[in-house]
């Protein structure tokens, strides 16, 4: 399935379902290769309406015309790194083009004191600084960015109440930042009730550094009713709950569970030192019914594609190991293209769809990404060379583009798509439309085995799908049909990133789990997936 060389930004998709079927349906059928049954790539069957699909086979020593494209990468799109990867060769490949952009010097900054002052000492600096009505908070955020000493706040302090009779609301939140930065405990407890005898109210920002604060201390339950307090004015953040949450693992575990299912039901993703917390409780007393809510969070992970880091990794491992009487071993590993774990021998999840999930996800297409949103999109795919290629493996072929390209422009040549018409059929949408909607229609009614060639990564079309189980079966059925170029060099093999046979997600069978997840030092943009694996084997 090729798509058309669009550039640029076009308007959505304007006409609905019904006239696109009726443009296009009728044409779409899928099919094997004629005569390539073990070839690994399905593409779409095109009928002609006059119900001839015979195409020419190129010649393997025909000329090839196209640009030269981007060295290629052995990471698939999807595997993390692999786009810092292709930044580096693409760096490479500009040498000397690049123009190193100078460094802009540091500018000298006022010195932070390093030892209480006295008030005459605080009023001699005040009379050099360039703000003086601001001089006491920038002083205070200047020791708060550099994890400055508690004591020289504090003479701070008496130098805002001798110099003006009172403490600002903002000179005492970031003296607070500071305490609680530096787990100075006591200070938060009585700057607490210092702020609630002062000031009618506190703001969110107030709330939860006194959460924070007081969540390590014996007056736990107080960051409750703080978080509650929250929950008037806003959504709390993640570290909002998490800090109570860690907290109520260590006095009152049920708290904790109960406010991990309110978090869902917020839609708010715990971080990993929240979750992280579960799995080291859990080490020191876990029961039957511990056990089995702990695989809930596993499920949560793996619902909602989420992978841990390395830290959250280990407790995950740890807590395996220490279930007594399980015998759980665990090893950090790498999966072949196969799909099999050396270690258990284990074949993993496929990344094809099944035929229930395929169901869901073409309903979805239709209604939400086809027939729904704006959606904005642009391609840039070599074309003649490619379906060149793609022909001369017997495979039937669609080419999706717009009406000027048959027309030929200054960076289009109309000859080759003469030469493409020969070896495939082709669709054209109008100029001012949008090719991809097409190409994922087409794509979709032909059945589960077709695979589509673009350079797109179709994040605007996942993110147009109204619940997460439809992104992530569109995100697996994603990375188990697209093509994508990955080498081109003209009069030699091209070069196709390898498709995966396993799903990267979290899985399980009765005596083992795999769990992908995050490598340190390894940076992953959103739409890649880990390389890395946690096998856990439980021996009988």
């Amino acid at each position: 399935m090729l798509s058309g060389p669009s550039r640029g930004f076009v308007p959505r998709l304007r006409c609905p379902l019904t006239s696109v079927a009726k443009t296009a349906g009728p044409l779409l059928r899928a099919v094997v290769p004629r005569s390539c049954p073990s070839s690994k790539f399905f593409m779409l069957d095109v009928r002609r309406p006059g119900g001839s699909t015979k195409r020419n086979s190129p010649s393997p020593a025909q000329p090839r015309v196209a640009r030269r494209a981007a060295p290629g990468t052995s990471l698939s799109l999807f595997t993390a790194g692999a786009a810092r990867k292709r930044a580096e060769l693409e760096k490479i490949k500009l040498g000397n083009k690049l123009i190193d952009v100078p460094k802009v010097a540091n500018v000298a900054k006022s010195p932070v004191p390093t030892k209480p002052l006295s008030v005459g000492e605080w009023k001699k600096i005040k009379a050099e600084a360039h703000n003086q009505t601001r001089f006491e908070v920038s002083m205070m955020e200047k020791l708060l960015f550099s994890h400055g000493d508690i004591d020289v706040a504090k003479s701070l302090l008496v130098f805002e109440t001798m110099e003006t009779g009172t403490l600002r609301y903002e000179l005492l939140l970031k003296y607070l930042a500071l305490c609680v930065q530096g787990h100075h405990l006591n200070e938060v407890l009585d700057l607490y009730a210092i702020m609630k005898t002062k000031f009618e109210t506190l703001d969110t920002g107030a709330y939860s550094l006194f959460i924070s604060g007081f969540s390590k201390t014996d007056r736990w339950k107080e960051a409750m009713a703080f978080l509650d307090s929250i929950k008037k004015m806003i959504n709390p953040s993640p570290r909002n709950y998490g800090d109570v949450i860690i907290s109520a693992l260590q006095h009152k575990v049920e708290t904790a569970w109960k406010l991990l299912k309110e978090m869902e039901s917020r839609n708010l993703t715990p971080n990993e030192d929240t979750l992280r917390a579960f799995f080291d409780c859990g080490k020191s007393s876990c029961d039957e019914q511990y056990e089995n809510k702990m695989m809930t969070i596993l499920s949560y992970l793996r619902d909602n594609q989420l992978y841990p880091g390395e830290s959250l990794m280990d407790s995950i491992q740890s807590w395996f190991e220490s279930l007594p009487g399980k015998k759980w071993e665990g090893h950090q590993i790498t999966i072949v293209h196969s799909g099999e774990c050396h270690m258990c021998n284990t074949l993993l999840e496929s990344i094809q769809l099944s035929e229930e999930e395929y169901g869901i996800l073409r309903e979805c297409v239709m209604s939400d990404v086809i027939q729904g949103k704006d959606v904005f999109k642009k391609t840039t795919p070599e074309l003649l060379d490619v379906v060149t290629h793609l022909a001369q493996q017997n495979l039937r072929l669609l080419v999706l583009g717009r009406m000027h390209m048959l027309r030929g422009t200054h960076s289009w040549d109309k000859g080759h798509m003469a030469a493409i018409k020969k070896y495939a059929d082709c669709f054209f949408t109008a100029n001012i439309s949008e090719d991809d909607p097409f190409l994922l229609y087409a794509t979709i009614l032909s059945g589960n085995h077709c695979k589509f060639l673009s350079r797109d990564l179709m994040r605007d079309h996942k993110a147009c799908l109204s619940d997460k189980n439809t992104r992530r079966l569109f995100f697996k059925w994603q990375r188990g049909h697209q093509l994508v170029l990955s080498g081109f060099n003209p009069g030699r093999k091209m070069k196709f990133e390898v498709i995966p046979k396993y799903d990267t997600i979290i899985q399980s069978t009765k005596n083992t789990w795999h769990i992908p997840y995050e490598e340190g030092g390894v940076e992953r943009c959103s739409y890649e997936v880990p390389r890395k694996w946690l096998c856990l084997q439980k021996h009988n």
